[in-house]
């Protein structure tokens, strides 16, 4: 294959072919979706490209020159063949079978990722997907997972991450608890109030005092290395804590409290290995996660 030969790229063909078939480029144009002039551009681009002349100006209908007229059967092979391309893509993508191992943290596979794999289970019902719910990270780069869905971005330059959406976070509190305590109005009805601590509470609590909540560690009186179980104690309860709003609105006796003050933005991260991102299988669960995650959480960053 001689490929400096190949002077040209497909859209300047594509564009060419348009403007032969719908006989004007302005109807070329609105049939590609594009402008007159990009169109027109793509056009003159290919002429240069080729050293010749296609189209005859100064008429008020477009008509090909024979030059133009040689190169169109040309044209209309490789726009076959294109076509061709296109629908054994399609074929394949609706083939694509396999185990894909998806790790994200207790909440997230909980509560955001069944809708998320319903649709995928359409899509590609070949695909068997293996959910790891865990608020550890797993490595990816030892492969204890295909794709990871996280709230920081990953530094491992093996890594390919795409920031997909965020969640916001919140402060809630069951109403029992509420009417024992009463309903703050400023950060510092908290100073003396019970929380429900996670497994890096002291990493909690400096992120917090970053946002202008001021807590001790003796007022985390119960903690969870588990998010689910966490929720379940703040129902219980047991302290105030944090949650996503998505999540905690999903429950009637969970009381959102100060969020003038407390309005955090959690990211959402999608992570995958950089070679099983060229994986077909993977590829199209990532895709789907990121199309339907982002949806869910929010305009991505």
């Amino acid at each position: 294959m001689n490929w400096d030969a190949i002077a040209f790229d497909w859209n300047q063909v594509r564009a060419f072919l348009a403007a032969s078939e719908e006989g004007s480029l302005s109807a070329a144009a609105r049939a590609l979706h594009q402008t007159q002039p990009t169109l027109s551009r793509q056009v003159t681009s290919l002429e240069r490209a080729l050293g010749v002349t296609l189209f005859e100006r100064g008429h008020r209908k477009l008509q090909l020159t024979a030059a133009g007229l040689e190169l169109l059967e040309h044209v209309r092979v490789m726009a076959e063949a294109a076509s061709r391309v296109s629908l054994a893509a399609s074929g394949q993508s609706q083939a694509i079978e396999g185990r894909v191992c998806i790790t994200a943290t207790e909440m997230l596979a909980t509560y955001y990722l069944p809708q998320v794999l319903r649709k995928l289970r359409e899509q590609a019902p070949g695909i068997v997907v293996e959910v790891v719910a865990s608020d550890q990270v797993r490595d990816l780069v030892r492969r204890e997972a295909d794709i990871a869905i996280r709230h920081a971005e990953p530094l491992q330059p093996d890594l390919v991450a795409r920031r997909i959406g965020h969640l916001r976070g919140r402060l809630y509190a069951a109403r029992r608890l509420l009417n024992e305590v009463g309903v703050p109005r400023s950060f510092a009805d908290l100073a003396d109030r019970d929380f429900v601590g996670i497994d890096n509470t002291e990493g909690m609590i400096e992120s917090l005092a970053a946002l202008g909540l001021e807590l001790r560690l003796d007022q985390f009186r119960v903690r969870a290395a588990s998010g689910n179980c966490m929720l379940q104690l703040i129902r219980e309860g047991l302290g105030f804590g944090f949650l996503p709003s998505d999540t905690g609105s999903l429950f009637d006796d969970l009381v959102c409290v100060l969020p003038d003050l407390f309005d955090p933005e959690i990211p959402v991260w999608l992570v995958s290995h950089r070679e099983l991102h060229t994986s077909r299988r993977v590829r199209v669960v990532f895709d789907l996660l990121a199309e339907e995650l982002g949806t869910l959480t929010g305009s991505a960053a």
